[in-house]
């Protein structure tokens, strides 16, 4: 039986990657998950403390950003399906950039989010093969795909 690759891209604020982990093993899917770095912290120092130190923010951000991307390139390549979540606190650059990427990359994509953020993410929605608005969609979403299983 094959293992299907998932890469959770998004917002780090609240507990989307936990409930989807939860439903696919509570529905015992046969996923592996994978996800950027979610340490706010560790993921803006990492190129600086790597890398050594930069007194100007924009070289300090640019070494960060390029050590995650070693990570988030692999990722996204090996993924058989890519959800990227965007929240409605704070813009998400990073996550849309994935979408895209995964969109380019062919990958299957589905993109999760309140349907206040439907018009800003239209371009985003359309690349997209499914768009949820809860964890708990996505994860019928992996049950039908992955197992041909339709909640009702």
């Amino acid at each position: 039986m094959k293992t299907w690759k998932i890469y959770l891209s998004g917002e780090i604020h609240t507990d989307w990657r936990e409930r989807i982990e939860s439903g696919a093993r509570e529905a015992e899917l046969p996923v592996h998950f994978d996800a950027p770095v979610t340490d706010h912290d560790a993921s803006d120092d990492c190129g600086a403390v790597i890398l050594g130190h930069e007194q100007d923010k924009f070289w300090y951000d640019h070494k960060g950003a390029k050590v995650n991307a070693i990570r988030t390139r692999t990722l996204i390549a090996d993924a058989d399906i890519v959800v990227v979540r965007f929240g409605d606190k704070y813009k998400q650059w990073n996550a849309a950039f994935d979408a895209g990427m995964a969109a380019a990359l062919g990958k299957s994509l589905i993109v999760q989010h309140d349907p206040a953020l439907n018009h800003p993410l239209k371009e985003i929605d359309a690349a997209a093969l499914a768009t949820a608005e809860t964890p708990e969609q996505v994860v019928n979403i992996l049950k039908y795909v992955i197992r041909g299983a339709l909640n009702r």
